[in-house]
Order: C-alpha cells, then sequence, then structure tokens
C-alpha cells in the first residue's frame, strides 16, 4: 500500500459517516468523497427539469445530462450541477424525499460509479482519500485498503441528524431514516451492505472525534502493517 490508501466509509443514513470521514480525511491528509451528494444533486437536477422521479425510464433517459463535479478538499468540499453551487440547495426537504428512487435506477448509478472511480484513481496521485456511501467497499472501490460499516441505533441516527438539520421532530426524522434504510437495502442494484472485510463500528456511545480517533487508528495500524510486510 505504501503511503497511498483509499478508506471505504460505509453505513446507513445518520451513521455519522459524513462528519468522521471528512475529520479523519483531515487528520491523515487525504481527500474527501460524500458519495451521497452526488445523488442528491442527480435528484435535484431532475426535479429542476420536471422529471418524473417515481419512473425509472424517464430518469435513465436523463441520466447523463446532469454536468456534476465534486471538490474533495475535507475542509471545503463542494458540488456543484451544471456550473452552480448547490451544496444547500441538495438538502432540501423536496431532495430528500425523492433521492432514494432515483438513486435506484442502474444508469444513475452506473453514471455515477464511473466518475467516482475516475475521482479515486485521480486521488491515487495525491495520497489517497477517504470516501463515502452506502456501496463503497463492495461495488465502488472493493480494493480499498481500509473498509469500514458505521452504524448507530435509529434514535441516536435520528437525533444527529435532526441537530444537523435544525428543525423537524426526532420521530418523523427517525421514521424517515428506517424507510430509506429499507429501500436501499433492497434495491437490486448495489444494495446496502457490510462490505466483505470492513470493520463494523458502532457510533452510539462515542462522540464525533471519539469515532474519528478510533478510525485513524484502524487506518494507521493496516498502514503499518502494509509497510511491515514490504
Amino acid at each position: 500500500m505504501g503511503d497511498t490508501v483509499v478508506v471505504a466509509m460505509d453505513g446507513p443514513s445518520g451513521s455519522g459517516k459524513s462528519s468522521t470521514s471528512r475529520g479523519v480525511a483531515d487528520r491523515l491528509g487525504l481527500r474527501y468523497l460524500d458519495t451521497g451528494a452526488q445523488f442528491r444533486a442527480m435528484t435535484l437536477w431532475m426535479l429542476r427539469h420536471e422529471v418524473d422521479v417515481h419512473d425509472p425510464a424517464a430518469v435513465a433517459a436523463r441520466a447523463g445530462d446532469p454536468v456534476l463535479e465534486s471538490g474533495t478538499d475535507p475542509l471545503d468540499p463542494t458540488i456543484t450541477l451544471d456550473g452552480q453551487d448547490v451544496a444547500e440547495a441538495i438538502r432540501s426537504e423536496a431532495v430528500t424525499a425523492a433521492v432514494s428512487p432515483v438513486a435506484t435506477v442502474p444508469a444513475v448509478r452506473a453514471r455515477l460509479l464511473d466518475l467516482q472511480r475516475r475521482i479515486i484513481s485521480d486521488a491515487l496521485d495525491d495520497g489517497g482519500i477517504v470516501v463515502e456511501g452506502r456501496d463503497i467497499g463492495s461495488v465502488v472501490w472493493p480494493e480499498a485498503e481500509v473498509k469500514l460499516y458505521l452504524t448507530a441505533d435509529a434514535a441516536a441516527r435520528a437525533a444527529r441528524r435532526t441537530a444537523e438539520n435544525g428543525s423537524g421532530s426526532v420521530e418523523a426524522t427517525e421514521a424517515e431514516l428506517l424507510r430509506r434504510d429499507q429501500i436501499d437495502s433492497s434495491r437490486a442494484t448495489a444494495p446496502l451492505s457490510v462490505p466483505e472485510g470492513a470493520v463494523h463500528l458502532d457510533t452510539t456511545p462515542y462522540d464525533l472525534a471519539e469515532v474519528i480517533s478510533r478510525v485513524v487508528a484502524i487506518v494507521e495500524q493496516v498502514r503499518g502493517t502494509a509497510e511491515a510486510s514490504t
């Protein structure tokens, strides 16, 4: 592995993947990619162009049209759609409600899979990258040197997500998270699952700093083992 490492961070929504991934990438001097933001950007484009997100054929027909770019600075990750910053727009309630059906469309996943793999490949020249999502270690980059699967109990996930959003009820947020879990776990293409060889980390009892430190220690242990074997 040398000094280059890809960290695949998978898990359900609200498990702490985003904050953990950014913190780990910053601590280790790595790039960072939020694949969920890409699916949200694709969904936003469909909504803005009045594509019926519940019609897989209609979504598939337009999946190649959006111009999507992801910035990989962990301290300032960006996402643009047709040249426009959409970092805030992709977090709207409308996008949240529509992203799951869009993400299940194979043409969307194929388009973004190609983009994600190109971003990861480019980051290998810069030390590596932490990539978060739901199928990173199983589909996007199964050869990742470090694979993690983050979980937390539903109540903790809902409380975190509600605090991040700054509004809404914990109960409604928990119901939405469980609904998305069901959709993500049961879709035919790249379902949410624990990748082979992944370290399962339940973040429920830990604060963010503790989770970041635990993941950094795992990465450094893998790096040390790889260096000792060369």
